[in-house]
């Protein structure tokens, strides 16, 4: 394609002759569009001679069509000829860029970027379309500076969910820094920021009615030291509103994760009495874990006032965040408490939840809880998403898993009837494990190569076709145990990151690991001049 965008378009066409960006140019956009105007232009403004790029006032249609002509494509995506290109005034010689809506393209996020010496245009499905064209010039700018190469570009995502997750619950990250990754999420085309904000290490997230959660459990001591030594922080609803508007800038939906009814223990340190123990004995104490593991002390299935708890606090995280998902975890949460619990047996008991033999059953327990958060959240306009083990239990159809343990679940999953997003650790999506097997590398768990994550894809064989229709598409995960710092992360995310977005985008028969490599040394300049610290070793 003698193209080295990453992912790799649907459709790239080289054309005769180049723009040049500069000093004085400025975005025009169809009435709507206002804000992606301001996102290209800020983007743009960051490219080396530009200067500050404006935004000049709305197209109407007429002048839609003008300044499509006089960059060289009509408005349907064919190009006209030099004559008619030559003859279309250009209604305003300052304004180079054009971004317009155009009804005929089909598919969501779908764009068309035309670059001529005369000028370029975007255009898109929908506004999200227009930012990922957006992006593409963006990426463009980076590799090749002011001086643009003509061409034309046709694409559009094969997945909808193309996600990444931090997890700033076992080590937080700043908002800025959050900011910057989903500057970098959207030149990569992904929509999806997964945000794990609490575990057994931390609660991070400011619930107005109840500050004793981040008061208890946002900050812990620090095991590193014999002194007392805490770390930790937490999120603010200002904050929130903050990465929230951000991210719906880029046409990045925001997921938030709040664990249940496992990895709880930040939680149970402000309330002891929702543990099983807690509530028979009020000298059990909790304190967020400084070290990492699954933990046997869970919230307590039996007791209403959990139920209650909860029902209270996904109250301010549904206002906080206005996506259509709320992550409520469900997995590793070992069962050992709720056997030994009366509250638990009594609720088990009350709803059948024996065996043959007289055995309790303790995953559908864990069912029958994870099925009172989804109706919480769909009384909220909200839909659960759960890790895997939520279907172990049966769970209601309308939750969305996350096949995390391999691909398996996620196969089950959706010859079930059940919406998935794969992102199995098993050398694909876990970004924690190390970039190659050397003692030197950080990272721990496994080892998941460039190459192991390119040759992943969300779509297993064998899938029948109506199976496969489930699939939402994959996610690229974090976990931060070992990563205490910003530039830790960008190092553990990227390449990899890269290649990830690539499977969640592009045509599967677009994609070539070789072909990708070699672009990869374009696009290494691309993160070089976004300060991005990322992994330079071998790629598998």
């Amino acid at each position: 394609m003698g193209c080295d965008l990453v992912p790799i378009p649907v459709l790239c066409e080289a054309k005769e002759g180049v723009f040049e960006l500069g000093p004085g140019m400025s975005v025009q956009a169809s009435a709507g569009l206002e804000k992606e105007a301001a996102l290209l232009a800020e983007w743009l403004s960051g490219i080396e001679g530009v200067g500050q790029v404006g935004i000049s006032r709305a197209l109407g249609a007429a002048s839609s069509v003008t300044n499509a002509r006089a960059a060289g494509f009509t408005g349907d995506g064919g190009s006209v000829s030099r004559a008619d290109s030559a003859r279309a005034p250009v209604a305003n010689a300052a304004t180079s860029i054009s971004l317009s809506l155009d009804p005929g393209m089909q598919r969501a996020e779908e764009y068309e970027l035309g670059i001529a010496p005369q000028g370029i245009r975007i255009a898109a499905k929908d506004a999200a379309g227009i930012v990922r064209g957006a992006a593409t010039l963006w990426q463009l700018a980076l590799s090749q500076g002011r001086t643009l190469r003509s061409l034309r570009i046709q694409d559009w995502p094969r997945f909808a969910w193309r996600g990444f997750m931090l997890d700033c619950a076992r080590n937080f990250f700043r908002v800025e820094f959050i900011e910057k990754l989903l500057d970098l999420a959207a030149l990569h085309k992904l929509n999806v920021f997964h945000w794990h904000l609490t575990d057994d290490q931390a609660w991070r997230l400011e619930i107005a009615s109840k500050p004793e959660l981040t008061g208890r459990g946002a900050f812990r001591q620090d095991m590193r030291y014999e002194i007392e030594w805490e770390k930790g922080g937490f999120y603010t609803r200002a904050d929130v509103a903050r990465v929230v508007e951000y991210a719906a800038a880029r046409h990045i939906m925001v997921v938030p994760e709040i664990e249940t009814p496992g990895h709880s223990t930040a939680l149970l340190a402000s309330h002891p009495e929702f543990s099983c123990r807690g509530a028979s004995d009020p000298f059990v104490r909790f304190k967020p874990e400084d070290h990492y593991g699954i933990f046997e002390d869970i919230l307590c299935a039996g007791n209403d006032r959990v139920l209650a708890f909860m029902d209270e606090v996904l109250d301010d995280v549904c206002a906080m965040f206005p996506g259509e998902y709320v992550h409520m975890g469900g997995d590793e949460a070992p069962k050992a408490r709720w056997l030994s619990c009366p509250a638990c047996k009594s609720r088990m008991d009350a709803l059948g939840m024996r065996k043959g033999g007289g055995q309790y059953e303790p995953e559908r327990l864990q069912a029958w809880f994870m099925g009172r958060m989804a109706e919480m959240l769909t009384r909220r306009g909200k839909r659960m998403i759960g890790w895997d083990e939520v279907l172990e239990g049966g769970i209601q159809k309308d939750t969305l898993i996350m096949s995390w343990r391999g691909a398996e679940p996620g196969v089950r999953a959706a010859s079930l009837g059940y919406d998935v997003v794969m992102c199995p650790q098993t050398k694909a999506c876990y970004l924690d494990h190390k970039q190659f097997d050397v003692p030197e590398e950080p990272g721990h768990l496994g080892v998941c190569t460039l190459k192991d994550s390119y040759d992943f894809d969300p779509v297993p064989d064998g899938l029948r076709e109506e199976e496969a229709a489930h699939i939402l598409g994959g996610q690229a995960n974090l976990w931060s145990e070992l990563v205490y710092f910003g530039r830790q992360a960008e190092y553990m995310l990227f390449p990899r990151l890269c290649a990830l977005s690539e499977v969640f985008w592009s045509p599967r028969e677009n994609r070539d690991f070789d072909d990708f490599s070699a672009r990869l040394a374009a696009h290494a300049r691309r993160l070089d001049m976004l300060d991005v610290l990322y992994y330079k070793g071998r790629l598998f």
